[in-house]
């Protein structure tokens, strides 16, 4: 159905405008749904649930923060980037970056996101790959192609257009299937209290304020800033009809998505009590559903934690095609390159971004694993060069520059020499704050230079 549905909106795409914003004219509800389906991915449903699995209900920040980081883009950064992105007919985030810093800070940041991207694309590959296991027990390597092969098709055919009106179907399917299984799973679990007594769960388990350190618990708190000003997030609010509808659309997601976001968590804890020996998170959430739900039931709310890697996916190739095409492609090797030309190195893009987002599956070990590496570089490269941005004009292509260097090579230095030195260090926020360091304190050398841009 969801391929269908891409093949009959790719008929009505007339031009790059459709392709990458939806001609902006996405409404409040369209805004509303397409995002909301792009933050409930594997790391919403699969990785959850895995967390859950081993840290209970404190794995409610994973969403949490990604709802948190909405509300910020709702009413800080979305209407603001909007407007922007209306004026001068911006595309991408990339369009921005060089309007307000020059090419060259595009340049980097499209670069270092394209391989960033591939691997939360393959963290929602591996998801779908284990929903193909537990259900028709089809090996990862054929799993992981069967969906990417899916994402890419419906993507591929009608870009922005075809993607917010297969969220409304794949958001439709997860919410209500969820909704419908997890009183049952609870129940055979002995209920929340149930699953709280029992033997095999830790002291901590209902708390919701427990964690162990960086990537778990309320330490997940630092993903928030990527939610704020993710390049698939951004374009989707690049779509809208007008700054009021990204505002209302982006902020009533943020509520639904911090009251889902309590839903794959139970659906973890009740698995270690039914299934307390499993060992791969990845398998936590299908196997649950499948064991303990009727076939018919089972069958549903496996479909919608497919779908809801398809729908995250969608945003994914948004920013895989856009990097290559207009942030590179038509920006630096062919700038005289024609609309049908764009397009046409759009869809390739995420033709190659597929393949390579398969190969990054095959060789990442879980969803979680896949989604750290993305939001890290995401927030250590994007956020303090586009809040920066947005509330001063003082700061140009210098201060960028020297906040995402100080910010990539942080990460790195803390995340592959210090983590054993220091595990209480978070890599994530580390490159966050040295980023942010370096940006003001460039800013403070160069006297507040204003940019020509």
């Amino acid at each position: 159905m969801l391929i269908a549905i891409g093949l009959v909106v790719a008929r009505v795409v007339r031009g790059s405008s459709d392709f990458f914003v939806a001609g902006r004219r996405l409404s409040a509800p369209l805004i509303f749904t397409t995002v909301l389906a792009s933050n409930i991915g594997a790391g919403a449903t699969v990785g959850a649930a895995g967390l859950g699995y081993s840290d209970g209900i404190s794995a409610w920040w994973w969403n949490g923060s990604a709802a948190i980081g909405s509300i910020f883009l709702a009413l800080l950064i979305g209407p603001r980037i909007w407007r922007i992105a209306s004026e001068h007919n911006l595309y991408t985030t990339g369009d921005y970056l060089e309007l307000r810093y020059g090419p060259s800070v595009r340049a980097i940041v499209a670069s270092l996101l394209w391989v960033g991207t591939l691997s939360i694309f393959a963290g929602q590959l591996i998801a779908g790959a284990a929903v193909l296991d537990v259900v028709a027990h089809v090996p990862r390597w054929a799993g992981t192609i069967i969906s990417a092969s899916v994402v890419t098709i419906v993507f591929v055919s009608g870009g922005a257009l075809s993607t917010v009106w297969t969220n409304v179907i794949q958001l439709a399917v997860l919410l209500i299937g969820f909704i419908v299984a997890l009183p049952l799973v609870l129940n055979h679990a002995g209920g929340f209290a149930g699953i709280l007594e029992n033997a095999s769960v830790p002291s901590t388990y209902g708390s919701i304020l427990h964690s162990s350190g960086p990537g778990s618990g309320w330490f997940l708190l630092v993903l928030a800033p990527a939610f704020i000003i993710s390049p698939g997030l951004m374009q989707k609010a690049y779509g809208a009809s007008s700054g009021r509808a990204v505002a209302r659309g982006i902020g009533v997601q943020a509520l639904v998505l911090s009251l889902f976001a309590f839903i794959p968590p139970l659906f973890g804890m009740a698995a270690r009590v039914a299934h307390p020996g499993l060992t791969n998170p990845n398998l936590v959430l299908p196997t649950v559903l499948i064991e303990q739900l009727p076939v018919m039931l089972g069958s549903l709310t496996l479909a919608a934690v497919f779908s809801a890697e398809v729908s995250t996916c969608d945003a994914l190739l948004f920013m895989l095609a856009t990097s290559l095409s207009q942030d590179l492609y038509k920006r630096f090797l062919r700038p005289a390159a024609s609309d049908a030309q764009l397009l046409r190195v759009a869809r390739l893009a995420a033709l190659t971004g597929g393949v390579g987002a398969v190969l990054f599956a095959l060789w990442l070990p879980t969803v979680i694993d896949a989604l750290r590496i993305f939001y890290a570089l995401l927030v250590a490269t994007l956020f303090v060069p586009i809040v920066g941005g947005l509330y001063t004009r003082r700061a140009g292509s210098p201060e960028a520059l020297a906040s995402i260097a100080a910010g990539v090579v942080t990460l790195l230095v803390v995340r592959f020499m210090l983590a054993s030195r220091l595990p209480w260090l978070d890599p994530t926020l580390a490159g966050l704050v040295v980023a942010a360091i370096a940006f003001l304190v460039t800013l403070l050398v160069r006297g507040g230079e204003r940019p020509k841009a």
